[in-house]
């Protein structure tokens, strides 16, 4: 079993590879994922000026935006998601994380944020128009996203057996269950449950790492899509789902509503726990 880690979308991707392969094939395997994962970070990072999402935040109103596959995929995905949850997943949150200094502006006239605003539509050819003024994170659901190409890399090099980890989001495949330490939200230095995941794809979220104190107030970089409220509740939430990217969206429909058996989950075939 080998493993390599290299730091994209602001956290460590770790890859384990559990198969017998030689130097040389195991050094293929690794350098096929890893450019998978940095073109993901290349299309979705909020950070880089040439970014597909730094291209819609300086869209203007009505503008049509040509994006990749990938990224329009997400957008896709995380529209439906909106709609399953009643606007509990969201995101066009970016204005609030800007506001609370998680996040810097994407242009000079930072947009007032609107719980429930709908400003994005994907259409066809990969093109999707901006109908509002919001500016998009898709810190919460493309780290996901991401690890579901890189399994998909390593299976198109003949991979029977690999995990990869995106700082908590991560999928497994093949005969080995993998051990997974959720940690506890109270004491993060600890864990709080063990368990094995095999063939599935799990994300865990909470707001204990990104806690600060801004103007008197306790904030997070999760927003409640509901009132623009920061999420501080002390808790992780936990999701198992068909892809990550499902798994590492809806561990926020989860944190923001506290029920573990949210319909969504139903909906998108998932299940979930809260520590």
């Amino acid at each position: 079993m080998k493993r390599r880690a290299q730091p994209w979308l602001g956290t460590l991707v770790e890859v384990t590879i559990a198969d017998t392969l030689s130097d040389a094939g195991m050094a293929c395997a690794f350098d096929a994922v890893f450019a998978q994962v940095a073109q993901m970070h290349r299309l979705m990072s909020y950070h880089a000026n040439d970014s597909d999402v730094s291209r819609i935040n300086r869209a203007a109103s009505g503008e049509l935006v040509t994006v990749s596959a990938h990224t329009a995929q997400v957008v896709r995905t995380a529209l439906a998601l909106r709609a399953a949850t009643a606007g509990l997943f969201d995101i066009c949150c970016a204005a609030k994380l800007v506001e609370w200094g998680y996040l810097p502006a994407a242009g000079d006239d930072v947009p007032a944020y609107l719980p429930g605003g709908m400003d994005l539509v994907v259409e066809e050819n990969h093109r999707i128009r901006k109908i509002g003024k919001s500016w998009i994170d898709l810190g919460g659901i493309a780290k996901g996203y991401t690890v579901d190409v890189a399994i998909a890399a390593l299976q198109e090099q003949g991979i029977t057996s690999a995990c990869v980890n995106a700082g908590g989001d991560l999928r497994v495949f093949g005969d080995i269950a993998y051990p997974v330490l959720i940690r506890d939200p109270k004491s993060p230095g600890r864990i709080g449950r063990r368990i094995g995941l095999k063939n599935a794809a799990m994300a865990t979220s909470g707001s204990y790492f990104s806690e600060k104190r801004w103007h008197g107030e306790t904030c997070s970089a999760l927003v409640d899509s509901r009132s623009g409220a920061p999420i501080v509740n002390h808790v992780s939430a936990s999701v198992q789902a068909p892809s990550c990217m499902l798994a590492d969206a809806l561990t926020k429909v989860v944190l923001a509503s506290a029920d573990p058996e949210h319909p969504a989950l139903r909906e998108f075939h998932a299940t979930a726990f809260i520590i």
